[in-house]
């Protein structure tokens, strides 16, 4: 990734890592009401993640290879 990606950014895609997540689990849980705000629509926009599934009704999310790479930490400085 080129561009540094907001701390707010960093802790979305970590939480979606941590486990298993549906759209329904990233709706309620990172919901709002700021424009200001759309984690979720910019880490689609910035293909950082995806949405799979849906067949029992229920559609996963996860990180992509660029998600991933996003949160991997920095190699120390030589």
């Amino acid at each position: 990734m080129t561009a540094q990606i907001s701390l707010i950014m960093v802790q979305f895609l970590e939480w979606i890592a941590d486990r298993p997540r549906t759209r329904s689990d990233v709706m309620e849980a990172w919901r709002s009401s700021c424009p200001r705000f759309p984690v979720w629509e910019d880490a689609l926009a910035d293909g950082l993640i995806r949405q799979y599934g849906g067949e029992t009704g229920e559609r996963r999310v996860e990180l992509t290879e660029r998600g991933r790479m996003a949160i991997q930490p920095l190699p120390p400085p030589t």
